[in-house]
């Protein structure tokens, strides 16, 4: 067995006539970071719902832990099988989809409560550790509406932490707050890099990918155009569309150095 964590092999995936993964293979270890960055409509976030099986890839191989989906058998796992394998790859996506009428403590029980059949207390208890694990403890009567951005994010993580995952994957999910909301989340994530868990990050947020990645991978077109460590690919990458993407961060990180 490779030491692998997530595998992704040979992955394919189009709408249509588009064409928007082509031949993506990918290694995340157990217990690293990768961060996929890349332009606008590069296919990163198609990427991480193909590895949840939220798309059905054309052909390839995905495998989460022990668990192997072969995309060119062109049959998904019941749902059972197909509930059980997205409960072992938690995703955090973009916008919250937090559920309306539940508070907070509500929205992050409800996985161990419906799927897992919980008891209510032990999943009450779950829920108030992990609130309490993102900072939102004070939070949890509270309904999504009355959330920052930043909180319901929050809310979202530990939602998704509830099921006790292997694997993380976080699906651009600074990029609808306001600026001043970001650290807040991105913090959350820094401590889960800390604590050893498993995570593919699709970002924007440059600094923040250099920081807690272990690999970087830059997407363009649908295919991966460069790999490797942050201090390589973000420092010295040797790819023209990845020198170009990253051309903003690198005048950035010179202002931010030369004003130190």
């Amino acid at each position: 067995m490779s030491a692998a964590m997530i595998e992704v092999t040979d992955l394919w995936k189009a709408f249509g006539s588009l064409a928007v993964l082509k031949g993506i293979s990918l290694a995340v270890d157990r217990g690293t970071v990768v961060a996929v960055i890349g332009p606008s409509g590069s296919g990163k976030s198609t990427l991480l719902r193909c590895i949840n099986l939220l798309e059905e890839p054309e052909r390839g191989r995905v495998r989460v832990g022990s668990h192997v989906i072969d995309c060119a058998a062109r049959r998904l796992p019941g749902d059972v099988e197909l509930a059980a394998f997205r409960a072992r790859t938690g995703m955090v996506f973009q916008h919250f989809h937090l559920f309306p009428h539940m508070t907070a403590l509500g929205n992050v029980a409800a996985g161990p409560l419906i799927v897992k059949k919980m008891p209510r207390r032990e999943g009450d208890d779950l829920a108030m550790s992990l609130l309490a694990k993102v900072g939102l403890a004070d939070k949890a009567r509270v309904y999504p509406s009355q959330l920052s951005g930043g909180q319901r994010q929050r809310v979202a993580i530990a939602r998704a932490l509830a099921m006790n995952p292997e694997v993380m994957l976080f699906d651009e999910v600074t990029s609808a707050l306001d600026p001043e909301l970001v650290d807040e989340v991105l913090d959350v994530i820094r401590g889960l890099a800390g604590e050893g868990m498993t995570m593919i990050i699709v970002t924007h947020e440059m600094a923040f990918a250099h920081e807690v990645a272990r690999t970087v991978a830059f997407i363009s077109d649908g295919v991966i155009g460069e790999i490797g460590p942050p201090s390589e690919v973000m420092v010295r990458p040797k790819n023209p569309r990845t020198q170009a993407f990253l051309a903003r961060f690198h005048r950035f990180m010179g202002n931010y150095q030369g004003s130190a």
